[in-house]
């Protein structure tokens, strides 16, 4: 079963985007290889639902970050090693000989370059597998997963033609036969295991770029528990893009599923919604997470919403645009699937009757369901003391510390509900009023 997620909550997460300097896979894409760079994205789109998967997964970076490797290959001559393999040779040797032997003779007589190509991708590949031989070879008691690839690598690489190969010399000049009998084997005969030898360079690259990532900004890694025991419990988690970025320990589980949070405009109620949006995907992917510690229970799936807009083109105001994606989490939710569900500032495009008997409703109905983890935020911190009696839900909010006539916000969450009420403040430090009065 696959992970789900929409576009929304990848958006509303920033969890995808190359060329977004902000977003999470920028974060981790330190990779070399355009393999790797392509093996990375699938990471990010297919997180793993299998507890075993995960935990192996994330037991492999742990051992790369642990050991301090260096990825040991020339990126130039592994793209070269892949135009050289991506060029297939035919399946008899003969044509293939006489192949090499016409491209050989139009590179003499009209500089055709294709043959210079065949040369310079064989040696390519001569010193990507001699590289790769004496990288297996250096790797010492890996983890069970990483341990097991390793030993297919090694099979590979003890075919006794391939080592006839490792001692061949590139710098002399190479016959046309010895270039025409390996284009052969490894185009041909050996082109599953050299693609398998490919694969491997790029699984190494990332293993070193996302444990390089991990080690240098003191991220962790989370443990997969079973999908029944519905938890998730974590120590100082933060946002991972945000530099200095202030901790917080979190605890839901099935006898308390529900966090309903409550704080003042920028206290950090948003983020930390991200936060823990974006570390439950990350820990789902066998990723490195920005907390000290995490345990989770395996999901089925992750749904947000934190920053609905209204939409012109279907002619939905922003209230139509929330309730539309209440319907959406409730269909989600009725469906039977172990979900985190998080909503931030439910209803807040209509007036604030409608939006305290909506944000109370919407929050009492989705107690029911056990099996999926639910954070509400709202500033209507009446809703908090309707819901007192729910033995599920759990109060929490984010403080605003004053000093004289200025909010300090800790970033810190704390038991209970919010008292704090900063709106008008904020507007006179900012000193609308005088100017309003001016006019």
């Amino acid at each position: 079963m696959s992970f789900s997620i929409d576009k929304q909550s990848i958006d509303e997460l920033n969890l995808l985007g190359k060329f977004r300097n902000d977003s999470v896979y920028h974060l981790f894409n330190r990779v070399k290889t355009r393999g790797a760079e392509q093996l990375l994205d699938k990471m990010f789109r297919q997180p793993l639902t299998n507890m075993a998967a995960i935990n192996e997964r994330s037991g492999t970076f742990l051992f790369f970050q642990q050991a301090k490797l260096s990825f040991p290959f020339d990126v130039q001559q592994i793209n070269l090693m892949r135009e050289y393999l991506d060029i297939r040779s035919g399946s008899n040797a003969a044509l293939v000989l006489a192949g090499t032997l016409t491209k050989k003779w139009l590179s003499v007589l009209t500089r055709d370059e294709r043959y210079k190509k065949n040369v310079q991708g064989l040696q390519a590949t001569i010193v990507t597998i001699h590289r790769c031989y004496e990288f297996v070879a250096s790797i010492q008691n890996p983890e069970a997963g990483f341990g097991e690839r390793v030993k297919k690598i090694k099979q590979v690489l003890a075919d006794k033609r391939l080592e006839r190969l490792r001692d061949i010399d590139i710098y002399t000049n190479m016959s046309v036969q010895t270039i025409a009998y390996y284009n052969h084997l490894l185009k041909d005969k050996l082109h599953p295991s050299m693609e398998d030898l490919m694969q491997f360079i790029y699984e190494t690259d990332v293993y070193i770029a996302v444990s390089d990532v991990a080690r240098a900004r003191n991220f962790h890694y989370a443990k997969a528990i079973e999908a029944e025991r519905n938890i998730f419990q974590v120590r100082q988690l933060r946002h991972p893009c945000i530099d200095k970025a202030i901790g917080n320990d979190l605890l839901l589980q099935k006898d308390s599923n529900v966090l309903f949070l409550t704080g003042a405009n920028m206290a950090g109620k948003s983020t930390l919604m991200k936060s823990i949006g974006i570390g439950l995907y990350l820990a789902h992917m066998g990723f490195p997470v920005a907390a000290n510690s995490m345990e989770f229970s395996v999901r089925d799936g992750l749904y947000s919403s934190i920053n609905v807009a209204d939409n012109i083109g279907l002619g939905y105001s922003h209230f139509y645009a929330e309730v539309v994606r209440v319907k959406q989490a409730a269909d989600a939710t009725a469906s039977g699937k172990r979900l985190l569900l998080m909503f931030d500032e439910l209803f807040k495009g209509t007036n604030v009757k409608d939006a305290f008997d909506g944000t109370l409703a919407v929050t009492e109905g989705f107690a029911e369901y056990r099996q999926c983890l639910f954070i509400v935020s709202t500033h209507i911190i009446e809703v908090g003391e309707a819901l007192k009696n729910r033995k599920n839900i759990q109060f929490m909010y984010m403080p605003t510390v004053m000093q004289g006539q200025k909010p300090r916000y800790t970033y810190k969450l704390e038991s209970g509900v919010t008292v704090d009420r900063q709106g008008m403040m904020i507007i006179r430090n900012e000193g609308i009023l005088e100017m309003l009065g001016e006019v």
